[in-house]
């Protein structure tokens, strides 16, 4: 390693409340090292980007040899990270230039027919006459788009201008809506704002920390870190989950309750914080509205009541609120365990009312935060792919909003179109034929939406479907046309992380030949139906300038963030509402919130049942989650071969009471069908609850007995819960081979543990070295 000519930068300023403890050191010495090396063995360069995958966003540099092919990754030393990447980041450059990928379009008129590869002039062709043709027979609402949030934000921006400007369609949503929405409405409800209220960083300085529904040791494994950082310093950790977790195992008190009775057990602990006097009594009368109401829900909510429903003692419910209350830093996090419910934002308001409560708002090692599950699951919602949202977060049915971004699109407001739908009730109306053409861009809905029956259905019903993917994907595998586009390393652009924090993705090498941006598609798309004149963006900094001008004077605000200064700090939390302005890394440090009186507007909370009632019939409980080596619906991580590895194929996790072994023949039956997975029998579940991991696609897949009712505000799937049996089988089903165009085959290296039968030694899946 040689050290470049430029003469080293000042060094950093950092505040001890924002960066972590014990770098001062380090950065004064001469900022981030790895900032002024190279490698230069063999012409070989690093590129520093970030991770395509959680919504951590590790810092990493991306090994590009002589030939600007991608060859390898090594972590970056960026404040995220650290230096540390997960099985999932380390393999993720595997997938640029791997077999897999897809290099031309694929197209077909009907799908009784194979796909054939095309050219692009084609393939847009025939996509831009399906569009018209429908929508000249149907209307232009006949036409949906469906978008990702793992896509970067100009690529989100560029989804929801194309949906109402192009298609002129108000059916546009994305599949953050399987994610993030029940905490986006719950803090939208409460503090005016959707975002976290506190950086990662924060977490070192808590007193106790509270993780509710997130496994965060297999699905943000670099987050980690922080927690570790906080139990060194004495911090006391509450872990809320039915299943003991990676985390859960090493935490002072872990309540396995009961899937789907959240919200019974946070209002069970504020009862007890009330009734023994540990309210911030001072803070709630200078700061909030509707904490009477509040109080007096809670009252109804007595220990031992909710411990009937949540299946945990009453002493445990005792013991939560007199930590976390009497705590001096409190802190709560909280993921999809929460939020994959019929009552998720009611869940997630019971946590928000828990931390008002107790006073440990907008303060150093003291707040409240949602860990995003995409890499750009924040930023992914913020500008205006989801179905009810403008650009910087602006509601499209406020006339002001609509106003304020006709004026920068250059259009009449009477051009826009209303609010749309739920990705959900977007298939149901599929099914319906209300719907009758759609695109999808970086989703996979056949594995990730719930009740797989009903979401086939309603895309075979549909006459025309494109999508965007650069592996053929389940859902892609479906469609009449398929085009071929960039990974992350291929093109450049923005994610806003779980703490809110706007990173910049950089291009490491070219893309293959056929290969095109989703920018360029989107563009050429516009253009081709007659919108050119709004979709004139050469590339994604085109875009993004775009962006910061619709974004700025919202409350997701992005204006004061450019290329130029994310490069230079690393990072830039919104809002950012000028060039000079440094961020915004907690929020509320001032006491006030985003609603126009600057209080917090607590939420009255009450229990209600899960959706799908339990009979003698249907006695446990299903619930469903990620493991370590896979990523969302699969169609990245079931590709990698060190990945495949680790975890093969899915399975079920069952308590030891129900008499099985390791490795025998399980049914999960529930109302929507049933599968057979081998057993992973573990203590580390209730004995009335099964667990299955979701990356895999039928007839293996756990959305195909998944519930597809929805939360009735954020209307995200009740993925955590439904009623379910377990029964002895004879043989467990077959693990699918990830879907190939015609002509390829699968690669078989990957594939090759595959057809492994046994379940994982542990749920974090396992090395070959363990495989028998």
């Amino acid at each position: 390693m040689t050290a470049t000519d430029p003469p080293k930068p000042a060094p950093l300023p950092l505040d001890p409340s924002i960066a972590p403890p014990g770098t001062r050191n380090f950065r004064d010495a001469g900022a981030i090292p790895a900032d002024q090396w190279h490698a230069d063995q063999n012409g070989e360069t690093l590129v520093p980007t970030h991770c395509c995958f959680c919504g951590v966003q590790c810092g990493m540099y991306l090994r590009v040899d002589r030939g600007g092919k991608v060859f390898g990754v090594e972590p970056r030393n960026h404040d995220i990270n650290r230096m540390r990447l997960c099985p999932k980041g380390i393999n993720a450059y595997q997938q640029v230039n791997h077999p897999d990928r897809l290099t031309a379009p694929l197209m077909r008129r009907s799908r009784d027919e194979e796909f054939r590869e095309c050219s692009w002039d084609e393939a847009l062709d025939f996509t831009v006459s399906e569009i018209r043709r429908i929508q000249e027979a149907y209307g232009n609402d006949a036409f949906g788009l469906l978008g990702g949030a793992s896509l970067f934000s100009e690529k989100t921006y560029l989804v929801g201008k194309f949906a109402r400007v192009a298609l002129k369609t108000k059916h546009v949503d994305y599949n953050g809506r399987l994610c993030m929405v029940s905490a986006a409405g719950a803090n939208k409800l409460a503090f005016g704002i959707d975002r976290a209220g506190n950086p990662f960083s924060d977490i070192l300085l808590t007193d106790c920390l509270l993780i509710a529904g997130s496994n965060v040791g297999e699905c943000f494994p670099v987050m980690t870190q922080y927690l570790w950082g906080a139990r060194d310093r004495g911090a006391t950790l509450i872990v809320v989950d039915p299943r003991e977790t990676a985390i859960a195992r090493t935490a002072d008190i872990h309540v396995a309750l009961r899937p789907g009775t959240d919200s019974a057990f946070f209002n069970a602990v504020l009862h007890v914080i009330v009734a023994e006097g540990l309210t911030d009594e001072a803070y709630l009368a200078a700061h909030t509205t509707g904490w009477d109401e509040v109080k007096a829900t809670v009252a109804q909510y007595p220990p031992t009541r909710s411990a009937e429903i949540c299946g945990v003692p009453a002493e445990q419910i005792v013991q939560v609120a007199r930590v976390f209350a009497g705590a001096g830093k409190a802190m709560a996090w909280h993921a999809r365990g929460i939020e994959h419910h019929s009552q998720g934002v009611e869940n997630c308001l019971s946590v928000i009312n828990l931390c008002v409560a107790t006073g440990n708002i907008g303060k150093p090692g003291a707040g409240y935060g949602t860990i995003t599950g995409q890499g750009n699951g924040q930023g992914g919602r913020e500008h205006g792919q989801k179905s009810d949202l403008l650009p910087g977060g602006r509601s499209i049915t406020n006339p002001e909003h609509r106003a304020q971004i006709c004026r920068i699109w250059g259009i009449e407001e009477s051009e826009l179109p209303g609010a749309g739908t739920s990705m959900m009730e977007m298939v149901w109306q599929m099914q319906r034929r209300e719907i009758r053409g759609l695109i999808g861009i970086c989703n996979n809905p056949f594995v990730s939406l719930p009740h797989y029956a009903v979401v086939k259905d309603g895309y075979d019903t549909a006459e025309f479907h494109a999508q965007f993917d650069f592996f053929l994907s389940e859902t892609a595998a479906n469609a009449h046309v398929v085009f071929p586009v960039t990974t992350w390393a291929e093109d450049e652009g923005v994610m806003a992380n779980a703490e809110a924090r706007v990173v910049k993705h950089n291009k490491a090498q070219e893309p293959p030949a056929g290969v095109r941006t989703d920018t360029w598609v989107i563009c050429e798309l516009a253009r081709r139906l007659g919108a050119g004149a709004h979709f004139d963006f050469p590339g994604s900094r085109e875009v993004f300038e775009e962006l910061r001008i619709a974004s700025a004077g919202t409350v997701n605000d992005y204006y004061g963030i450019t290329y130029d200064r994310l490069e230079e700090t690393g990072g830039i939390a919104w809002p950012c509402p000028s060039t000079e302005h440094p961020g915004t890394p907690r929020l509320f440090e001032d006491g006030r919130t985003y609603h126009p009186d600057g209080k917090i507007h607590l939420q009255v909370v009450e229990w209600h049942p899960p959706m799908d009632p339990y009979t003698e019939e249907f006695p446990l409980s299903l619930t469903t989650g990620r493991t370590v080596a896979h990523f969302l619906s699969g169609n990245q991580t079931r590709r990698l071969g060190a990945l495949v590895e680790q975890t093969p194929r899915p399975w079920v996790e069952v308590h030891p009471s129900h008499g099985f072994g390791n490795g025998d023949p399980v049914r999960v039956v529930t109302r929507r069908g049933s599968e057979v997975f081998p057993a992973l029998v573990t203590e580390a579940i209730r004995p009335d609850t099964v667990f299955i991991p979701y990356h895999w696609p039928v007839p293996t897949a756990a959305n195909a007995l998944t519930i597809d009712a929805l939360d009735p505000r954020s209307k995200i799937p009740e993925y955590k819960v439904c009623a379910a049996r377990i029964e002895a089988a004879e043989h467990v089903d077959e693990v699918p081979a990830p879907p190939m165009a015609s002509g390829h085959e699968a690669y078989p290296e990957v594939q090759a543990s595959r057809t492994d039968r046994l379940p994982p030694t542990s749920p974090q899946g396992r090395g070959t070295a363990e495989r028998s």
